[in-house]
């Protein structure tokens, strides 16, 4: 396989490049990233429509990762159940080194080759469920092993890798290759293929939320009441949705039944 993860970066003597050089060349750099999603969208859809599939008949999502791509993961994950009132573990990551020790870069552990799956175990994982390797490389060790315990389990499977003819994407059944190119510091995937695994979570985490109706219109009817500003934006929703025109009267249903979508359901029955 060829790794253009690892190739030389297209600009060089980065050293001698003043402020203005250097934003300008990592932003014409970042425009690549879109557009190298967008050629892989056929492979995104496929693996959305697996995952909803998946969470309809109750099962769950898995993404399991290492390095930047594993942490950015977690961000996506941790988000979901305030935004979309999802119950805590239908989304889940397994980390390399653990999600305990996020900020700790454990970049050793992505080596270990059995780590992954045990982890994936101890969350009784199983076909009902849906399991989705990161790598920016395609060979990550704690991610390779894991795929290849899925599959002899008959666990359904996907991948998002950056390099060609990968080994992870042998083994996912839905694999997602987005190819952004050479890093502008050479090998440095946190930087463009980061930042297309972040847009890559986004697109799957919010089309399957919206696919499983946790959101109505444009709006987050299920978002959890955790902040005043998040109550504030939910007690406006709910005006605008039900026509209530008293803020005090349509906050008071809204703590009490706990959401914009059960202050409806309220409403309405």
């Amino acid at each position: 396989m060829t790794k253009i993860t690892e190739q030389d970066s297209l600009y060089r003597h980065l050293e001698k490049m003043s402020v203005e050089e250097l934003t300008a060349s990592i932003n014409q750099e970042d425009k690549k990233v879109a557009l190298a999603i967008e050629a892989a969208l056929p492979q995104i859809n496929a693996v959305i429509a697996k995952i909803v599939t998946q969470l309809k008949e109750g099962g769950r999502l898995f993404y399991v990762g290492a390095g930047s791509g594993g942490r950015l993961s977690v961000l996506d994950a941790i988000e979901l159940p305030t935004t979309y009132g999802i119950p805590k573990g239908v989304v889940n990551v397994i980390l390399a080194g653990g999600v305990d020790h996020l900020i700790e870069a454990r970049e050793e552990e992505e080596d270990d080759t059995e780590a992954g799956w045990r982890a994936l175990q101890s969350h009784q994982v199983s076909a009902k469920d849906f399991v989705l390797g990161i790598s920016a490389s395609g060979t990550t060790p704690f991610v390779l092993e894991s795929l290849k315990a899925c599959k002899e389990k008959g666990i359904p499977t996907g991948c998002l890798v950056s390099n060609p003819d990968s080994p992870i994407a042998t083994f996912a059944d839905l694999p997602i290759e987005v190819f952004t190119g050479p890093e502008f510091i050479t090998g440095s995937t946190r930087m463009k293929c980061g930042t297309a695994q972040k847009m890559i979570f986004d697109m799957i985490s919010t089309t399957t939320m919206v696919q499983l109706g946790r959101v109505e219109d444009n709006k987050m009817v299920n978002v959890l009441l955790i902040n005043d500003k998040i109550t504030d934006r939910a007690v406006k929703m709910l005006m605008e949705r039900s026509g209530m025109s008293n803020y005090d009267e349509a906050k008071a249903l809204l703590l009490e039944t706990g959401s914009v979508r059960k202050a409806l359901d309220k409403l309405e029955g």
